[in-house]
């Protein structure tokens, strides 16, 4: 497919993870991709796979979280790269596992990070994207959004995410700008959260694996997949929308399920 030809895209936190997944995805579909990182060495590995590819890209390096980082890093986008048609809001701060755990300045910390950034990141890009009556955002929200799984103040953040796209949707829907968000369930991958628990328990995805009917944890290629989709002009009636890219998670508890059949433990 060559559905990104001509395009230009901005992808926050994309030196790792699924940021990666998505930039690598896109540029492969012809995008010419800013990949944007607070960590030099992976935005500029990122950049170099995606040259290698033929493809155009910058590495962009930052921290989203600063005050004016928006409006500074979307002007160096564009500035290399040209008028952005595409904005993928994908950096994310977890923290604390519990409500008890979490302190006011982590929780301000990963608000900051994963919501207000992407907010700024928004207000940068949609004034041009407005006068050029076309545009896509994609953000990436999290199945703690809809349901409790733990890391209160991100899992807020997230839920803040969906509204915040519903509200882009009605109200630049009308000037040729979509915007839409992906759930993610459990995604193996490098983010420092996921480390973190690897290094307390070394089976932990295997251990969630069983949560999911699809029998996995999901990898970054599968949202990369969802969010290529959503922000390609094929899905240009679809606007305002969180898709659920989680493995059945959310549809029902397997677990549950067999207690009740079967008594098991």
């Amino acid at each position: 497919m060559n559905r990104y030809a001509g395009r230009t895209v901005l992808i926050t936190g994309s030196g790792r993870g699924i940021g990666r997944a998505t930039a690598l995805r896109l540029a492969k579909e012809g995008a010419a991709v800013a990949v944007l990182d607070i960590d030099s060495e992976p935005a500029h590995d990122v950049a170099r796979k995606i040259a290698d590819m033929g493809r155009t890209a910058v590495a962009l390096v930052g921290d989203i979280a600063e005050d004016g980082a928006g409006e500074r890093l979307v002007g160096e986008a564009e500035k290399a790269l040209g008028p952005l048609d595409v904005l993928v809001n994908n950096a994310a701060m977890a923290g604390r596992g519990t409500l008890e755990a979490t302190e006011p300045d982590g929780w301000d910390a990963e608000f900051a990070v994963t919501l207000r950034a992407a907010y700024n990141f928004c207000r940068a890009v949609l004034p041009g994207m407005a006068e050029r009556g076309r545009g896509a955002i994609v953000s990436v929200a999290s199945v703690n959004a809809l349901s409790a799984l733990a890391n209160p103040a991100y899992s807020a953040a997230k839920a803040g995410l969906l509204a915040l796209t519903r509200q882009i949707a009605v109200e630049y829907g009308p000037r040729g700008i979509r915007a839409n968000a992906v759930s993610p369930g459990t995604i193996h991958t490098d983010h420092p959260s996921w480390q973190a628990r690897l290094a307390r328990d070394p089976d932990v995805f295997e251990k969630l694996a069983r949560w999911y009917p699809v029998g996995r944890v999901g990898q970054p290629d599968d949202i990369a997949a969802a969010i290529a989709y959503l922000a390609a002009d094929e899905a240009g009636f679809v606007n305002g929308t969180n898709l659920v890219v989680d493995g059945g998670l959310l549809a029902g508890s397997a677990q549950m399920i067999e207690v009740l059949t079967t008594g098991a433990d």
